[in-house]
This record gives C-alpha cells, sequence and structure tokens, in this order.
C-alpha cells in the first residue's frame, strides 16, 4: 500500500518519479481500510526535503499509512513560505485531541543551545507530552532523540570537541529484537552533530536498552522496553547529497568542518557519495511499521 500524503505536496511528484508509491487523500478516502496514522513533526529548516525523506521511509509498506504534518507554531520558519506551512502542517493544538499510531519527531539545527534557550522550547514540551498520551509509539531523531531524553528522564547532552560528521559503523546488541530482523551484522548510518548523551546515562535507564551503537558515534538507537519510544541519535533518512550539502555549505561559511568520514569514494569531495545506509534504514523503518501495527489497537480511540 502507499503512504497517503496532502493532495498537493511537493514530495509526490519527486517520489513518483523514483516509482515510489504514493496516493493523496483525494483516492484514499474511495479506500475502505483501516490505516496506520501518523504524524511528522517536522524541526528541520528544509521542510520539503525532511517530508520527502520520511515520506519515501514510510511508503511500499504491505499498511496504508495516512500522513499529518505538524510545525512548532511558536516560532517562524525562515527557510519555506508561510504559504506551504498553512497549505500542508498544523500546529500541537490543532490535532491536540488526535490519536496516532506512530510519530516522529524529527532532528533541529539547535543542539548547541541549551534546552530552555531554544525559541520553541514551550512547544515541544507540549509536543513530547502530546506523544505520551496520544500515540501507540513514537520515534525522535537526533536532536529529537536528545530533547526527549531530557523531558521524559532528565538526560543532559553534552558538547563533541569536534562535530561528528559522516556516516558510521554499527552493531546491534540483540539481533532477537524485532527492530532488527533481516539485519546484517554491521549496518551504517549518517550522523551530523556537535553534541551527545553519554552511553552511561542512557544505560543506566532501567526501562530504556541500548539496541545499536558505534564505537565512534556512540550510542544510535535505543528504546524503551514496552516500544513506546524509540531513540535515533543518526540520521538515516538522509538522502545520497544530504551530507554533501552541509560540508559545502559550511565551508562556504569559512567554518572548521572536517571531510565527512565514510562517505566520498576515495575520501574525495569531486566524486560522488557512497550511499552505505539506505537498505538497512528502509528495512528498520519497514519493521517498524510491522511492530506499530501489531501492537497498536484497532480502534485508534483506544490509544
Amino acid at each position: 500500500m502507499p503512504v497517503i500524503i496532502p493532495t498537493g505536496l511537493p514530495a509526490q511528484d519527486i517520489l513518483k518519479e523514483e516509482n515510489i508509491l504514493v496516493m493523496d487523500t483525494d483516492r484514499a478516502k474511495q479506500q475502505d481500510i483501516r490505516p496506520l496514522n501518523v504524524a511528522l513533526v517536522n524541526l528541520m529548516p528544509t521542510k520539503i526535503a525532511t517530508e520527502t525523506q520520511f515520506t519515501r521511509l514510510l511508503s511500499g509498506s504491505p499498511i496504508q499509512i495516512y500522513l499529518d504534518l505538524i510545525y512548532t507554531s511558536s516560532y517562524t520558519p525562515k527557510n519555506i513560505s508561510m504559504q506551504h506551512i498553512r497549505h500542508f502542517y498544523k500546529g500541537i493544538n490543532q490535532v491536540k485531541d488526535k490519536k496516532y499510531d506512530a510519530i516522529i519527531v524529527t532532528g533541529a539545527p539547535v543542539e548547541n543551545l541549551p534546552f530552555k534557550d531554544v525559541d520553541y522550547w514551550q512547544e515541544m514540551q507540549q509536543i513530547l507530552e502530546f506523544t505520551r498520551t496520544n500515540s501507540t509509539t513514537s520515534i525522535y531523531i537526533c536532536w529529537g532523540a536528545q530533547a526527549a531524553l531530557h523531558h521524559f528522564y532528565g538526560l543532559e547532552k553534552h558538547p563533541l570537541p569536534k562535530k561528528l560528521f559522516g556516516v558510521f559503523p554499527h552493531k546491534i546488541t540483540s539481533f532477537e529484537h524485532y527492530l532488527f530482523h533481516g539485519f546484517d551484522d554491521v549496518f551504517y548510518a549518517p550522523h551530523s552533530r556537535h553534541t551527545y548523551i553519554k552511553t552511561e546515562d542512557i544505560a543506566q535507564l532501567k526501562d530504556v536498552d541500548i539496541l545499536a551503537y558505534s564505537q565512534e558515534a556512540g550510542v544510535h538507537i535505543a528504546a524503551t522496553k514496552d516500544m513506546k519510544r524509540i531513540f535515533m541519535m543518526g540520521h538515516g533518512e538522509y538522502d545520497k547529497y544530504t551530507l554533501d550539502k552541509e560540508y559545502k555549505r559550511d565551508l562556504k561559511k569559512g567554518l572548521d568542518i572536517n571531510l565527512p568520514k565514510n562517505y566520498y569514494q576515495d575520501d574525495d569531495p569531486e566524486k560522488e557519495p557512497i550511499v552505505r545506509w539506505r537498505a538497512h534504514t528502509n528495512l528498520l523503518f519497514k519493521n517498524i511499521i510491522n511492530m506499530v501495527y501489531q501492537i497498536t489497537p484497532f480502534d485508534i480511540n483506544d490509544i
């Protein structure tokens, strides 16, 4: 089944060119299927790119998925038109009475700020409380994961001596865990961040398991034992050229930025990047969708 997105969303044309199944809401209304309802809380400045990346990951499963887009209405985005926001997005207060089978909270380029100094932190706390009560499972990405670990467990993030930047190998702590059915012994995922949460701080949480770890990048995936919350420190959703764009953007700004590790052929930025993470990321999200489908109630109002 395809993922169902708002009619006219730019991701639709992009994904159709890739032969990825998507369906707009007008067509979906003609089908009598209990879909999964998923919300994407998009905190990234590159709204359209992020919409497309996550729509791509949610597509192609045997389960029909409705996708709602949510933004922080207390902060005016600078890199996207408000016309796009008004047409495709909802504020958290507009969906406060709605239930979701899954909620995805993206990363955000605010990790160097203390949580309390983020312009929309108060609204972010409201969103995190919403995920506590109104979803079967929530997936928190990068800064979104750090924010959730801070909000729910009081964990603090710490600065890295140098930006963690590149594509890193990870090992799985338990191959029996259903998130990793079909995985190889080692899998890769992109990371791009200036801060981290200490492994030992996550390890001391009694209801959280560390599921995937890298010697260089630290914890990548952790989750509560009941799978209510999944924390991902990396960016498996990234496109082939996302790190390339970040690298060249920072160079242009004159920032002290390392070459992204394990990314360009022969470590030459004039050559094409090597995509090492796409298959495992797609498999991970298919496993998440299947897991959510198994544990979410048939009547969504029972969430």
